[in-house]
């Protein structure tokens, strides 16, 4: 009886409906295991691709780190730079600051010494002075004396000797023990006077 069945159209166009049927779903299954394989093969490029992006974008961030610390190392050593400079500046005011003191010191010490110079040439002169007054009142005690004495031409002798040294004009003209008596000067004179004539 199946092989009746075999036989007749109805079965053979079931048959043909089936096998297009199976034909169809191998096809449909071919189809999509072809979009299965496409759509694996499509994620795997996306997957390479966000890969690929990833590893640049890390490759750059890493450059630009590596950028950033060497400026930042060069900015360091700019700002280290710029502190040595202003430590040159400052050290430099500071010096300035004491050689103008210095100079001020010296300038000081300058006019100490030509005041303690001038001081001394005084000094020098007064003393050269009271020496030529030393000298004059040795050469007038002798003269008074030996005019005490009554040795006049002694006294001549002593008066030439000191007008030609000049040591009359030393003489001081007032008499540092009293009042009462001549000084040294009019003393010289009265005795001048008597003998010198």
């Amino acid at each position: 009886m199946d092989e009746e069945r075999q036989g007749t159209p109805e079965f053979q166009e079931t048959t043909q409906r089936l096998t297009q049927a199976e034909l169809d779903a191998r096809r449909a299954s071919r189809r999509a295991s072809q979009q299965r394989r496409r759509r694996n093969s499509v994620f795997q490029y996306i997957a390479i691709l966000f890969m690929a992006a990833f590893v640049l974008l890390l490759y750059t961030f890493m450059m630009e780190r590596r950028q950033s610390k060497q400026q930042i190392d060069e900015l360091q050593q700019s700002v280290s730079t710029v502190q040595s400079l202003q430590n040159l500046y400052d050290e430099n005011a500071r010096l300035k600051e004491e050689v103008n003191s210095l100079q001020l010191q010296i300038n000081g010490l300058e006019n100490q010494v030509a005041d303690t110079e001038e001081g001394q040439a005084q000094l020098q002169a007064q003393l050269q002075s009271m020496e030529q007054t030393v000298t004059a009142m040795s050469w007038f005690w002798q003269l008074n004396d030996a005019y005490v004495r009554g040795r006049f031409n002694q006294c001549r002798s002593l008066i030439a000797s000191m007008e030609e040294a000049g040591v009359a004009e030393l003489l001081p003209r007032e008499n540092a023990a009293s009042q009462d008596f001549l000084s040294p000067a009019d003393r010289y004179a009265e005795i001048h006077g008597r003998v010198v004539k």
